[in-house]
């Protein structure tokens, strides 16, 4: 075993992890395209982006340049009183890129700050407005938004992964998804009846990540915006997940016409490169700050915030979405889609499985029944693939370079181990347990 792994080992606390029962942690010697190469010799084929990030796979040569070039001249400047041209042509591109009046743009580090700083945007708009009683926020079942303090207030309280802090957490008011018309009719009454203390409404759309991969449809969230609206409540759209092309479209909130009033990016804005947030305000959002008085600006400001790298690695993604750069990725998640749905709809036939779901580059299969996850993540690492299932789901959401061959091992690994757990399932089992 390599030095620094048997002398550092010891002294890290993994995320997400019972470090008294924990499995080894792989450790990695490199990465290239959608493949992690690790320090034993074995190359894994990544179906999860290394959480949903390198959509353009490892190492890409464009965005390595790009990083390299502004390491030469301008690694980090404080974003206070100061800016640089990697930030300015960033912003610009954004809000050129997304739809309507989204266009002043806070950066920040990572998705879960991004969230709380659309909180308080939203909160500081109607505050500004002189109407303080609107502060609470309504999220919905199913939700996970982050893993700072007022982001876990919007995670689902029974089945997300923060239920050991609920009583320590702001009271937020937590929906369903109005997916039919009782649902509809109970969410707009939801607005009605508390409206006057609502500040926004918080949603993933289309796909809830981390709390499933819940999957909804367009006019769930065109109804979702209307709602909103007419109600006057501020609409912020979580597209940390599904933001750069993951669900089909640049933006998931493109597919049902709606422009929110607050979104936020994180993730795949640098292609999996450098850590990066962004939170967008429509102009009204980001009038309603301005003014004579100091208290009414947005106090905010993340140390890193706009770091140059980072802005760097996220133009150079941004270009990787051009056509013209022959790279095009949007056909790429088509493909990576019709692939899923005709490979995975084997998996609905498994004892042990409840559902298949596909939505762009996002593949799940929700399980029913014992689930033993350490057994499953070490299963798929034994066939060659990277792949994390969390609570009830085994999910995909490979790079877009993914090659069709590659994205087959994975499927076939989906449906060798959970055909094998089916057997076990039944009684049969090729495992001593899962």
């Amino acid at each position: 075993m390599s030095d620094w792994l048997t002398k550092g080992l010891p002294h890290i606390w993994l995320p997400y992890t019972q470090m008294a029962t924990a499995a080894a942690p792989l450790a990695v010697m490199a990465t290239h395209g959608a493949r992690i190469r690790l320090a034993d010799g074995r190359e894994l084929i990544d179906g999860i982006s290394s959480w949903w990030t390198a959509c353009h796979g490892y190492n890409h040569p464009h965005i390595r340049a790009a990083v390299e070039q502004q390491l030469a001249t301008l690694p980090h400047v404080m974003f206070a009183g100061l800016v640089h041209e990697p930030a300015l042509r960033l912003a610009h591109r954004l809000a050129a890129l997304l739809p309507g009046d989204l266009e002043r743009v806070f950066f920040t580090e990572s998705g879960s700050v991004a969230v709380e700083v659309a909180l308080k945007m939203a909160i500081q708009y109607w505050r500004n407005k002189g109407q303080v009683e609107k502060q609470r926020i309504v999220y919905f079942r199913h939700a996970y938004h982050g893993d700072t303090f007022a982001t876990m207030a919007l995670c689902d309280p029974e089945e997300g992964m923060h239920t050991l802090f609920a009583g320590t957490m702001p009271d937020q008011l937590m929906a369903e998804l109005p997916t039919d018309e009782r649902l509809r009719c109970a969410f707009d009454l939801l607005l009605e009846t508390h409206g006057k203390r609502l500040a926004a409404v918080i949603i993933e759309p289309l796909v809830q990540g981390a709390g499933g991969m819940k999957m909804h449809d367009a006019q769930t969230l065109a109804f979702v915006a209307e709602a909103c609206a007419r109600h006057r409540v501020l609409l912020i759209a979580d597209e940390i997940m599904t933001g750069f092309g993951r669900s089909g479209r640049m933006f998931a909130c493109e597919e049902a016409n709606v422009v929110p009033d607050v979104i936020c990016l994180s993730k795949a804005l640098t292609g999996g490169t450098l850590p990066l947030a962004a939170t967008v305000a429509r102009r009204h959002v980001f009038e309603a700050f301005l003014s004579d008085d100091p208290s009414a600006a947005l106090m905010h400001g993340p140390t890193y915030m706009a770091n140059p790298l980072a802005c760097a690695a996220a133009n150079a993604s941004l270009d990787l979405f051009d056509p013209g750069h022959n790279s095009p990725r949007l056909e790429q998640v088509a493909a990576i889609e019709a692939q899923l749905r005709e490979q995975l709809a084997p998996c609905r036939e498994l004892a042990g499985v409840a559902e298949v779901r596909v939505k762009g580059a996002i593949g799940a299969v929700e399980l029913a029944g014992a689930i033993d996850l350490k057994r499953l993540r070490q299963r798929f690492a034994e066939l060659g693939v990277w792949v994390r299932p969390f609570g009830s789901v085994v999910y995909l959401m490979p790079p877009f370079i993914i090659s069709a061959g590659e994205l087959a091992t994975l499927t076939a690994a989906v449906s060798q181990v959970l055909t094998e757990r089916a057997e076990a399932l039944k009684g049969m089992p090729t495992w001593t347990q899962y």
